[in-house]
């Protein structure tokens, strides 16, 4: 289990004040962000620890994300525009990061979902209380994100539930004058994998595309209203576009999509970005572990030096930015 055109004024973490996203008044500034609000993945996966982590294990893990963040200003100070770069990271284990950025001039995003969960669950507090929202104006991020794994095949009443939460969570956050996202995550479900013969790469290119624009019909439909989804990688243009015109059907206009990174190896991250970069209605992307979990591996592991680590996650950022801006130019 992993963790996981706007008008200006949603860009600049002011939301839209009506009922949902309004008219673009014009295109999107682009928005890269270095995803690291990894959390129990994180700590299972890359740092060994099961259970309650100590508070030295704690700070270990924070640390990390320091160190993976100085990757991203190294990523700056060789070039990547600032004004398009930002960093989706966690309350947890990643409240220096938070400062660091927020004092560099870095775009912030942070989730407000518990790591771990196959349903929405908050972070702090719960559905019945906004203590979760005093979390977010203490660190004030341009959006704020939820991690929601959805699928039309999964449990109706579990489904109804989650899309209730998300939209009593997303009025909140209208109301409070905050950007909403939401990273759109589509299982396939053993069913769906065998009517592709557990051919992966066929359920991401003939099934996922569908199944994908269903559920976000399905989100408006139950007023959980985005400003910008966080949509998992696609094969073809016309699946594409495909996601833009369902996030953006009924008025719309304004909403945007950006590509998410799915710990995929660096090809099919590249055919993703160049897929859906020149389509009108990406702005972007957010990965993670594609660009920063093995330098930090090897970092952890004693392989290399605080500075490699540090290179390294500028130079894989500093291509997939590179990559993203050559597409949209092509065209």
């Amino acid at each position: 289990m992993s963790d996981h055109d706007e008008s200006d004024n949603l860009s600049t973490g002011t939301a839209d004040t009506g009922a949902r996203p309004g008219s673009a008044l014009g295109a999107a500034p682009d928005l890269l962000l270095l995803a690291m609000d990894h959390r129990s993945s994180l700590q299972k996966q890359v740092y060994g620890i099961d259970g309650e982590p100590t508070p030295a294990q704690i700070e270990q893990i924070s640390a990390g994300k320091t160190l993976v963040f100085e990757g991203l200003l190294e990523a700056v100070n060789r070039g990547v525009d600032p004004s398009t770069v930002g960093v989706l990271v966690d309350e947890r284990y990643g409240t220096a990061v938070a400062s660091k950025a927020k004092a560099a001039g870095i775009d912030l995003a942070m989730p407000i979902e518990k790591s771990g969960h196959d349903f929405f669950v908050l972070e702090y507090g719960d559905f019945t209380t906004t203590e979760w929202l005093s979390h977010v104006e203490t660190f004030d991020p341009a959006q704020v994100k939820v991690l929601v794994r959805d699928n039309p095949a999964f449990d109706a009443a579990e489904r109804a539930a989650q899309m209730a939460h998300l939209a009593a969570v997303g009025d909140v956050l209208r109301e409070a004058g905050r950007v909403f996202l939401i990273e759109l995550l589509i299982p396939a479900t053993p069913a769906q994998l065998a009517s592709v013969d557990q051919d992966a790469l066929r359920y991401d290119r003939d099934v996922r595309p569908s199944l994908t624009t269903q559920v976000i019909s399905e989100l408006q439909h139950a007023h959980v209203e985005p400003q910008i989804w966080k949509i998992e990688g696609l094969e073809t243009r016309e699946a594409a576009e495909s996601i833009v015109a369902a996030a953006r059907q009924d008025g719309r206009a304004s909403v945007t999509c950006i590509v998410l990174g799915r710990d995929a190896p660096a090809e099919r991250l590249d055919h993703w970005l160049s897929v859906a970069a020149p389509v009108d209605g990406f702005r972007g992307f957010a990965i993670g572990r594609s660009i920063w979990e093995q330098p930090l591996a090897d970092h952890l592991a004693g392989l290399t030096g605080p500075h490699d680590l540090v290179d390294r996650v500028a130079t894989n950022f500093t291509h997939f930015a590179a990559v993203y801006a050559a597409a949209a130019t092509a065209g």
